[in-house]
């Protein structure tokens, strides 16, 4: 590998335990140093943990098609965070938000409409995949405040963003492979 390979892969890690963060910061990605409560840490962070809790939902008996979406998607999801970690590196693009779109509308079109709100539960993989989905938007909301102070492509919004739709479709879905309907949100139900 030449300097410029090893340059545009970033800094890779040999030594878990460093203590170089011991006084606050970290070292993000081009070998740069920044405070471990900047936007753009928080930002990473957010999606390393949406990435976990996915982990955390495959670890559940899924069908095929839903399982191979979500690799895809933390595959994805660890170019996102490059992304993130080494500032102007562009690695999520147009086509990966356009997988996920065609990916929601399959799953989404055997799917009751909605004619109510639903509550995130029913069955154990559902309420996971409803977990992942407000993880989502969590680090949506991260990478948009980060985009308010710096540069961050359009592309890694729209990914976020439909990743909490395709998240939302596929607690629906998982609840109905369970042999469960959705979970009705039913107005005012405890308020007399």
């Amino acid at each position: 590998m030449n300097e410029q390979d090893s340059e545009r892969k970033g800094h890779r890690l040999s030594k878990i335990v460093t203590r170089t963060g011991d006084g606050g910061t970290t070292g993000l990605g081009d070998g740069t140093r920044t405070t471990k409560d900047s936007q753009r840490i928080d930002a990473m962070g957010e999606v390393d943990e949406l990435n976990s809790c996915i982990g955390v939902l495959l670890c559940e008996e899924l069908p095929h098609a839903v399982r191979a979406a979500l690799l895809d998607v933390q595959n994805d999801l660890f170019d996102l965070g490059g992304e993130l970690c080494l500032p102007g590196m562009l690695l999520v693009k147009d086509p990966q938000v356009e997988r996920l779109e065609d990916i929601a509308d399959r799953f989404n079109a055997d799917l009751p409409m909605l004619k109510e709100f639903i509550l995130p539960g029913g069955t154990r993989p559902a309420a996971l995949a409803h977990l992942a989905r407000t993880v989502c938007r969590r680090a949506e909301r991260a990478v948009v405040r980060l985009a308010g102070a710096e540069p961050v492509s359009d592309a890694t919004r729209r990914y976020l963003n439909r990743l909490s739709d395709l998240l939302f479709i596929v607690g629906r879905l998982l609840n109905r492979a369970g042999g469960r309907g959705d979970v009705l949100w039913q107005k005012g139900k405890n308020a007399a």
